[in-house]
């Protein structure tokens, strides 16, 4: 076993949650909801779905 420890200032962010931010706030900083799979540039000028 090694003796080492590490120690840190500041929180681990895995045990640490996020804060809460509403809709209109992520929709400011980040703009709307997007599709995760985007349309070609071919399906978006012939219009294939």
């Amino acid at each position: 076993m090694s003796s080492y420890s590490f120690r840190s200032s500041r929180p681990d962010t895995w045990s640490s949650p996020r804060p809460y931010s509403d809709a209109s706030t992520r929709f400011m900083a980040h703009g709307p909801i997007q599709s995760m799979d985007q349309p070609t540039i071919w399906q978006r000028l012939f219009g294939a779905h």
